[in-house]
């Protein structure tokens, strides 16, 4: 039987469920993946994922940088300030998984279009 797992108040029944609350739901992974070339403006991030709402955005922006994988710096004491996320550290080793992600989501893609002909 295997131990569970605590971190900061939180139980997990295993180290995959304890990634996946870091990394898991609709947007987060898609929001590291596009922080993983560098720092983005919060307008950068939105573009480039347009499907996002601006509250969804701005919920997992909050939630990933609780979970100190990414970081958020403002430059500019009155509106507009200047904001710019990027990855943490922690966040910066999750880039090889995202790739991975990506080259399986690709082959996923290509078998459903060599199973569609």
């Amino acid at each position: 039987m295997s131990k569970s797992i605590e971190i900061n108040g939180k139980v997990y029944p295993s180290t995959i469920s304890l990634a996946m609350d870091l990394v898991g739901g609709k947007w987060k992974a898609v929001i590291l993946y596009h922080l993983k070339d560098g720092e983005k403006r919060y307008t950068e991030l939105k573009n480039e994922m347009s499907f996002i709402t601006d509250m969804s955005l701005s919920l997992y922006l909050k939630q990933l940088r609780d979970d100190n994988l990414i970081s958020r710096k403002s430059y500019g004491r009155k509106p507009p300030l200047k904001v710019i996320y990027s990855l943490t550290d922690l966040g910066k080793t999750l880039i090889p998984v995202l790739e991975a992600v990506d080259h399986w989501g690709s082959f996923i893609l290509e078998q459903q279009n060599e199973n569609s002909r």
